[in-house]
């Protein structure tokens, strides 16, 4: 607005200075909305196959199982003797696995799945298998609901992960005859005997969130093979048996569906 004497001066409305100030505050509730509803739909759930109490159940040993060999060992190694049983499932949901999701029902045969297993005659001992992709910003929630179900007294956790060997960090010459090998890393709470030698610095494991105060080791298996093969799985072996007095023998039905599977899945150049 122009004076008498033609100095300009700005306008002063309260009025719409309340209009910017309650469009930004439907801004904010309409981003904080937002937000919400994305935390819900990417929040991470236990479900349990039968009634429980709500509390955690008794555990001396879990089992986690995560990758495509790791997963596949698991399989024909342990859950083919039959002595297992599906005791809960853990759904989420994220771009790479939105069948994972489904909160009222367990998926089903060869979905990708994150599934916890009880073992009959020692039900102390669960296995984990996850064959779904669980993404950056729900692995610390995937942890810790996990471990929110199992009771952490007197518990020692096991890891199993894939990773390529393209990712190993080592000034030695890695001949094609020493792939696929394991290498371990452990908590500062976990003194018991390893089965395979340290993970070398400067590498370093990706995927879950590292479990703290609790005794935990985590065996990865460095290999060439992108798909599922017996050479690999065999590395778990070891691993198997620092908590298993007896021998573990494979299924080779299981052991030839999961390896055909992925010989199929991996025909680009065939």
């Amino acid at each position: 607005m122009a004076t008498f004497f033609g100095e300009v001066v700005s306008v002063y409305s309260r009025a719409v200075e309340e209009d910017e100030y309650d469009d930004m505050t439907n801004e904010n509730e309409e981003d904080e909305q937002i937000r919400r509803e994305i935390e819900e739909k990417r929040a991470v759930d236990v479900h349990w196959l039968s009634q429980t109490d709500g509390g955690s159940v008794p555990c001396s040993d879990l089992i986690i199982a995560v990758g495509l060999n790791a997963t596949g060992f698991v399989s024909a190694y342990a859950l083919s003797s039959g002595g297992w049983t599906a005791v809960a499932w853990i759904s989420l949901w994220n771009e790479r696995s939105p069948g994972s999701g489904r909160a009222d029902t367990a998926p089903g045969p060869g979905e990708p799945s994150c599934i916890l297993y009880q073992q009959k005659h020692s039900p102390s001992v669960l296995i984990c298998q996850c064959s779904c992709y669980v993404a950056e910003d729900q692995l610390f929630q995937w942890t810790e609901k996990v471990l929110s179900c199992v009771q952490t007294r007197g518990l020692t956790v096991t890891v199993l992960s894939d990773c390529s060997v393209a990712e190993y960090k080592t000034s030695d010459y890695l001949s094609e005859s020493s792939v696929p090998f394991l290498r371990s890393l452990r908590t500062s709470a976990h003194t018991g005997p390893v089965a395979s030698p340290a993970l070398e610095q400067p590498n370093i494991s990706t995927g879950l969130a590292a479990v703290q105060r609790i005794p935990a080791v985590l065996y990865q298996c460095y290999s060439d093979v992108l798909q599922p093969d017996s050479l690999s799985m065999q590395t778990y072996r070891a691993a198997l048996l620092c908590f298993s007095s007896r021998g573990t023998h494979p299924s080779a039905d299981v052991l030839q569906k999961i390896t055909r599977g992925g010989e199929l899945q991996s025909n680009l150049y065939t």
